[in-house]
């Protein structure tokens, strides 16, 4: 990651709207009933039931999924005593993290007090307002006793980040890398650098999972916590060791474990060197830790390092739990974050660093293949999986553990409602993804000798999805999967051009010569194109050798739908064949046709366009809402595609009327519901919103998609092919691992489509 210049923050903070969260209205309050709803009269009668039933505000008051960010600015980020005011940038900015990762509503609260009873007494008596808080950055030792009269005192959930989200991350790697070196947790001599919140509740929680108090050595700015010392405050007295050191450097000898949670430079390269085999070094001190990654590494070749850093394998990040710690036990109504919650969620963690990498994050992170092993203990903060896993850990450990007071009955149900709080866009993708991995298909991936082909034939063999079948030079493509140490060890692989071959390929030719033969095609070309992997992999889909196709990542689109054409032919429910991309905007799939194969269209072209749309819309389980947009609306411009438009839907609406669709319209109109009915209100699609636009030309349908590739915030799926007579599905040039698993699975889901036609 580049460095931060000042000037770049300080704009990020200043530019448009101040600061980095607002509040957002979540109930209509566009006319006077809503606001008489929304304020006086109508409020108040949620506020007589709350009266009679203080639980109720739970249901009728955003008190559920607000959390309080709350601090006295005594020891900012790493800034050290700056004041509440000076604070409340990163309180903001916790705010922000809380609801991009878990959508966790959030106030943040500066109290300018440092007495701790002021500061205890204000939170308890603001806390009615929400359903958990956060404590932040407060200087130990205050914090200590700050966090414990609030437990003590509040119904809701309470904790102190800096001490236990540090300590939840670092005890997740710390379990993951015990594993790698194959060391006991109960054997292992561990040396704390720094003797504040975080490190006493790190070196705490190692203890809870069964570290050797006696095997723990702590050490502050003066050296090692021992009894001889008389400068030290009531909570490092629960730290003091009976060995006879008092250096840092002396208590490294040996060592197996350094847990850093104190200053830059503290620790040397001889220092690393002294400790035992497979040393684990914890080096978390930011923005530079107790030993840089280079000197660590260079020190020695069997150590696992893990860092504060993004810049760096292994980063230990808060971000990583609070979000999901809270959020799950906000969905129980927890009276209480325990130790019980705190270590579920270290084994959730954990465990998800032990998964497959989903390609989203190998591409936000520029790597190529993330997996677990000595680089990759920890996962990575944008991986969107966390809230899936750590939640429901944290919120059955609160059941588990008797603290929660509204129990999740329905833990699939559950799972699903955590993956769509961050937005519907990929809602559809998932119930895809599912429904192939209940009944994965054999899919041939032409490219294999293509790196990122290669990746998502690993992606959809491991999660499920399909039976890849790969084509290409065998000794290249397991050279490939050697080399990136991909996992396709039991993956079929074909090479279209060897003699083993030989048969299949005869077999292939004179099929597709009993197609073309009449066409201009001879069987000597016939058998020439057989060493084609295109050709070849289309011709085992044909043949029942495979049960879908997927091709076109390094070569032209016309270069696969041409074969395509020739051998599988269109389905003959349909007369034509059309492409379409699935906008994932958060409010749901917005389906685009055509946008890759038709491109000046006649009106009945769009009839069929949209008959097919309308089918693969219903296939996804989306019923269509569709306009047929152009630049005119409702005959405001006579001649050209506007005309071909409006004679489509005439068409459409004569023959077709179960469809609901209408046009020629405006994008603009299309798209904004309350404007389409202001001004053309007898439309047949009235008051419905539509999820489906039909393109007048190919160039129109394809600017719109790309642009949306571009400037959307979520996923664009495609081109789908519709209205082949078997699942083949044609890649963009240049796809990356995401495009190409997302179309194998909409080549799988093709073929369960076919499955069920010819079984009925």
């Amino acid at each position: 990651m580049a460095k931060i210049k000042k000037e770049d923050a300080l704009r990020y903070h200043s530019e448009g709207r101040p600061g980095k969260i607002q509040v957002v209205p979540t109930k209509p309050y566009s006319t006077q009933r809503d606001l008489a709803l929304a304020y006086s009269p109508g409020v108040a009668e949620p506020c007589l039931e709350i009266e009679k039933n203080p639980k109720d505000a739970y249901k009728y008051t955003a008190k559920g999924n607000l959390v309080a960010v709350i601090s006295n600015g005594t020891a900012v980020l790493g800034l050290g005593n700056l004041g509440a005011l000076a604070g409340k940038p990163v309180m903001e900015g916790k705010g922000l993290l809380f609801k991009i990762f878990a959508d966790i509503d959030v106030f943040d609260i500066e109290v300018n007090t440092t007495d701790i009873d002021k500061f205890v007494e204000t939170v308890k008596e603001i806390s009615p307002t929400f359903g958990g808080i956060n404590l932040e950055d407060i200087k130990a030792p205050e914090c200590f006793e700050i966090e414990r009269r609030l437990k003590e005192e509040l119904d809701i959930p309470v904790m102190h980040d800096d001490q236990h989200g540090t300590a939840i991350i670092s005890a997740a790697g710390m379990v993951n890398a015990l594993e790698l070196v194959n060391k006991n947790i109960h054997d292992v001599k561990v040396v704390v650098s720094g003797a504040g919140a975080s490190a006493m509740a790190c070196t705490r929680l190692l203890i809870s999972l069964g570290v050797n108090r006696e095997n723990v050595v702590m050490v502050d700015t003066k050296g090692v916590l021992v009894a001889s010392r008389t400068d030290m405050n009531k909570y490092k007295l629960d730290f003091l060791t009976k060995r006879d050191i008092h250096t840092l450097e002396e208590a490294m000898v040996g060592a197996d474990i350094f847990l850093g949670l104190s200053a830059k430079d503290t620790v040397t390269k001889d220092m690393v060197k002294s400790m035992a085999a497979n040393p684990i070094v914890f080096a978390m001190a930011n923005p530079d830790p107790e030993i840089s990654y280079e000197d660590a590494m260079e020190s020695r070749n069997d150590l696992i390092m893990a860092t504060g850093r993004s810049d760096y394998p292994n980063q230990v990040n808060n971000v990583l739990g609070f979000p999901y710690i809270f959020r799950g036990a906000l969905d129980v109504r927890a009276t209480t974050i325990n130790e019980e919650m705190k270590k579920a969620a270290v084994f959730a963690i954990a465990s998800l660093a032990k998964m497959n990498v989903p390609e989203d994050v190998n591409r936000a992170y520029n790597q190529k293949n993330l997996k677990f092993g000595r680089e990759y203990i920890i996962p990575k903060p944008l991986d969107p999986r966390l809230i899936t896993v750590v939640a429901p850990a944290v919120a059955k450990a609160a059941m588990d553990s008797g603290v929660a007071t509204e129990p999740i009955k329905d833990w699939d149900a559950y799972r699903e409602q955590l993956a769509n709080r961050l937005g519907k866009g990929n809602e559809l993708m998932r119930e895809l993804t599912e429904k192939a991995r209940k009944n994965p298909k054999s899919v041939i991936f032409a490219e294999a000798t293509n790196f990122n082909v290669l990746k998502a034939a690993q992606v959809v063999n491991n999660e499920g999805i399909a039976k890849p079948i790969l084509l290409g030079n065998v000794e290249v493509i397991k050279s490939l999967i050697a080399d990136n140490q991909l996992d396709l060890d039991e993956v079929i692989i074909i090479d279209p051009r060897s003699d083993k071959e030989q048969a299949r390929r005869t077999k292939f030719a004179l099929t597709l010569w009993e197609k073309r033969k009449r066409k201009g095609l001879t069987y000597e070309e016939t058998k020439e194109l057989m060493f084609n992997r295109d050709y070849f992999g289309i011709m085992m889909v044909e043949c029942g050798d495979a049960e879908a196709f997927v091709s076109g990542t390094t070569v032209k689109y016309s270069q696969i739908l041409k074969p395509a054409l020739e051998i599988i032919g269109t389905n003959p429910n349909f007369k034509r064949v059309a492409g379409m991309h699935i906008i994932m905007s958060k409010q749901g799939p917005v389906f685009f046709s055509d946008t890759t194969v038709n491109r000046m269209p006649d009106s009945q072209t769009l009839v069929e366009t949209t008959i097919l749309t309308a089918s693969y819309a219903r296939k996804y389980g989306v019923e269509p809402v569709i306009a047929m947009v152009s630049y005119s609306n409702f005959g405001s411009v006579k001649g050209g595609s506007p005309e071909t438009v409006r004679k489509a839907v005439e068409i459409l609406h004569a023959e077709h009327p179960e469809i609901l669709v209408d046009g020629e319209m405006q994008a603009n109109f299309a798209f904004n519901t309350e404007n389409r009915e202001k001004h053309f209100p007898f439309t047949k699609i009235s008051n419905k919103k539509v999820n489906t636009a039909i393109f007048p030309n190919l160039s129109s349908g394809n600017a719109a998609y790309k642009i949306m590739q571009e400037i959307s915030d979520g996923d664009v799926i495609g081109p789908i092919l519709m209205g082949m007579n078997k699942p083949i599905q044609v890649l963009q040039i240049e796809s990356s691992v995401r495009e190409i698993v997302h179309m194998a699975t909409i080549a799988v889901i093709d073929a369960i489509g076919l499955e069920k036609e010819l079984a009925k």
